[in-house]
């Protein structure tokens, strides 16, 4: 490797692990605020809300890189610009552009490592902070999930347990179901099976049920059951995509798809996973290109702000879009690729004369 690449990445990997130790701290310290607050009339161990804290800060922290690439390509550049390091680049035949092309490669794999390293290891220590969370809120009584048999329901109402198994959900109804009533004491009750369950509300109507009470089978035209579940809160039972690796939402995937669940949110951050690194190469760029055009201010501060300013716009234009995929506006490719090709036909309009500056 030559002597002026191996300089450039020594002065860019130093600027990202700082500013990545950086958001890190905060965020860190921000959670434990939050979980001092949530632990307050909780009797733990005076470590747990630490401990807690420290196991959900990493996937927050993923979340943030955009600005951590952005926050370290401006001190990368103020950095070269400070000791003069640009000119003498320049004087010995380094372009500007070749100096892009590095961070850009560098940062594409940089991207790759964190998408399948970093956000693996960090939504499994989130998968391991929910189960946690979970004991110290009333909702640990409530269970959902998806499997190769369909979704699964532990419900608690009034002293007595509900197991629900769907083969399938159309619109607003569990298909094919079956479920087993419990006592408090797990004994059971009564077992009820019906082809098709309206769920609109969370007191549901069961169609010719059949009901197993021991040896007797009852058919029911309409059947009532109280349960703490309608299909709004059954849809949103498994937005939270960040605690699943990539490996669990393509097996999540598959199991949605049998179940003729909505596959449009699992898309979403699948195709924004996959996208991530193309995004922080462009936030790199973007972040540069500021830089290269403000080098005569000043104010170091002020370059910040404006490359801040400008990146959180874009930023929350792209989620503007993710937001319209995800209620299916707009298809959601178009919802993830629309928001980089602007961002990248941005990039080459202020790349043009990148070598002149």
């Amino acid at each position: 490797m030559k002597t002026y690449i191996q300089f450039i990445l020594k002065i860019y990997m130093t600027a990202l692990i700082n500013i990545f130790l950086i958001f890190f701290s905060l965020i860190f310290i921000l959670n434990l605020l939050t979980e001092l607050e949530f632990f307050k009339e909780i009797q733990v161990n005076s470590f747990y809300p630490l401990y807690l804290s420290l196991i959900n800060t990493p996937m927050f922290v993923f979340e943030m890189f955009p600005f951590i690439f952005l926050i370290s390509t401006q001190v990368f550049f103020n950095n070269l610009f400070s000791n003069n390091e640009m000119n003498i680049f320049k004087y010995s035949g380094l372009k500007n552009s070749k100096i892009f092309s590095i961070l850009s490669v560098t940062t594409f794999l940089l991207g790759i490592f964190l998408i399948f390293i970093f956000y693996n290891f960090s939504s499994n220590l989130k998968y391991f902070y929910l189960g946690l969370k979970s004991n110290y809120t009333t909702d640990n009584k409530y269970l959902a999930v998806i499997t190769n048999n369909g979704l699964w329901i532990k419900d608690t109402n009034e002293d007595k347990t509900l197991m629900i198994n769907a083969a399938k959900v159309y619109k607003n109804e569990l298909q094919n179901a079956y479920i087993s009533e419990f006592d408090k004491n797990y004994e059971i009750i009564r077992n009820i099976k019906g082809k098709k369950i309206d769920v609109t509300k969370k007191e549901w109507i069961i169609e010719n049920a059949e009901i197993y009470i021991g040896n007797n089978k009852i058919i029911r035209e309409k059947f009532y059951l109280s349960t703490n579940y309608n299909y709004e809160i059954i849809q949103n039972l498994f937005s939270n995509m960040s605690s699943l690796s990539i490996f669990e939402l393509l097996e999540m995937r598959d199991n949605y798809k049998k179940l003729n669940y909505s596959l449009t949110e699992i898309d979403l951050q699948l195709i924004k996973l996959i996208s991530y690194p193309i995004f922080f190469v462009l936030m790199v760029i973007f972040s540069g290109v500021i830089m290269m055009n403000t080098k005569n201010l000043r104010s170091k501060s002020l370059k910040i702000t404006i490359g801040l300013f400008f990146s959180v716009l874009i930023y929350y234009i792209s989620n503007f879009f993710y937001v319209l995929g995800n209620t299916e506006k707009i298809n959601i490719l178009t919802a993830v690729t629309v928001p980089l090709l602007f961002f990248a036909l941005i990039n080459l309009i202020l790349l043009r004369n990148v070598n002149d500056k």
